[in-house]
């Protein structure tokens, strides 16, 4: 069970620390590693996963320049100190503001919903016309806020790492966090093709897994598996702190299932509230169902009925067992897939997004450019997902399609 990306961001402009200078600028950059997609980042947020973002890009793409934004001078201090940001500021420091404005190729939006306006204006002020990225757990408030505000709003993806830690801060953040992970990405016919590929190369380069998710969605799926898990949990901790009496003995009993079941109850409640009300509608729907399949367990009880409540058991075990393990794609078995990209718009956020849908992960996304408007889109999946409905989906959509195995002596030209 994992965390919503933006639990334990800092960095927010309704935070009320002081802005902090900017600190530990690195006198000359390394050159930039020949596989990042971009020179120039900025993370805005310096809690627990965009500090952790800041750490994976500082260990696996050497030579990108990360410049870290967030509200506490203590935290800026820590991001530079670590070696993970270039330099760090507060977001009213001159420094920032000239990042954008002259080396920024990325930003990256990593603080609670209620700081994204602000940074989003600052963004418009600033002519920044770049990429934009997100971390942050439900999209409804950011999607029409970067369509209102960013001056080139087709170039905002959203994304959405689906990890994270009952820690919080940059205290708790770590470079290999993202390691195994899936990270969505939410592209739609308005997004530059280009763009979705070097976000892509950027999240897989971090060794996590691209999930394409249409955007609308993007906020009942993380409501099913992340935000009414937490109110579970929290719902969990309420019941036996009601039955624990002064010695404490029920907490006592509480082993290592129950506190694995927990463990996310420890999240900060106030970036937990925040979630909850800007995802109300879909986490309002997940807990009523929920609700009713506790009630079904406790009719069957009423009732007797212990063939009904074996079943409810059963289906749930049986689901269980087949969630998919921890990721470890084969890269003994690669195929390649070419799609012309022909008078037809939006192909790469239709293509990933039936492709996630599927099962299949795309290991890298290539764009051959045949001629002026005549393009074709190459992904080289991994052995996972099921290859022939990816087929018959991609047909069934109008596409032109073509399936080559690789091997992986292949596959190296085109990393």
């Amino acid at each position: 069970m994992t965390e919503s990306a933006e639990l334990n961001g800092a960095g927010g402009a309704a935070e009320t620390a002081p802005d902090a200078p900017a600190t530990g600028a690195a006198p000359e950059p390394a050159p930039v590693a020949p596989n990042a997609p971009f020179s120039a980042v900025a993370v805005i947020g310096l809690g627990l996963i965009g500090a952790s973002l800041a750490g994976a890009l500082a260990a696996k793409m050497s030579g990108v320049r990360v410049f870290g934004v967030d509200t506490d001078a203590a935290t800026c201090a820590a991001a530079t100190e670590r070696g993970w940001c270039e330099a760090a500021s507060g977001p009213d420091d001159p420094a920032f503001r000239a990042f954008i404005e002259n080396d920024c190729e990325l930003v990256v939006i990593a603080t609670p919903v209620a700081a994204v306006d602000d940074y989003l204006a600052r963004l418009r002020d600033w002519g920044y016309t770049g990429v934009v990225t997100d971390t942050i757990s439900t999209k409804g408030h950011i999607l029409a806020a970067a369509t209102e505000l960013l001056p080139a709003p087709a170039r905002y993806v959203p994304g959405h790492p689906m990890a994270g830690s009952e820690q919080s801060g940059i205290a708790g953040a770590r470079a290999d966090l993202f390691e195994g992970a899936n990270w969505i990405l939410c592209p739609d016919e308005s997004t530059v093709p280009e763009d979705f590929q070097h976000l892509h190369e950027l999240v897989t380069g971090l060794d996590a897994r691209v999930v394409s998710l249409r955007r609308e969605e993007h906020d009942a799926a993380v409501a099913v598996v992340s935000h009414v898990p937490h109110m579970v949990a929290s719902s969990l901790m309420q019941l036996a702190s009601a039955h624990a009496d002064d010695t404490g003995s029920i907490m006592r009993l509480a082993a290592g299932g129950f506190k694995d079941t927990t463990r996310i109850a420890a999240g900060s409640p106030k970036l937990w509230c925040g979630i909850a009300f800007d995802n109300a509608c879909a986490l309002k729907s997940g807990l009523d169902e929920m609700a009713s399949i506790l009630g079904s367990f406790a009719a069957a009880l009423e009732a007797g009925d212990r063939e009904t409540f074996t079943r409810l058991l059963a289906e749930a075990a049986d689901a269980r067992r087949a969630l998919p393990a921890a990721w470890v794609p084969s890269t003994e078995k690669l195929l390649e897939v070419r799609i012309p990209m022909v008078n037809r718009t939006g192909v790469v956020a239709e293509v990933c997004t039936i492709a996630s849908s599927v099962g299949c992960n795309i290991q890298s996304i290539d764009i051959d450019h045949i001629s002026e408007g005549n393009a074709v889109l190459s992904l080289i999946l991994t052995d996972e997902g099921d290859i022939g409905q990816l087929s018959m989906q991609l047909i069934n959509a109008g596409f032109s399609v073509s399936f080559s195995p690789l091997m992986p002596k292949e596959y190296a030209h085109v990393e």
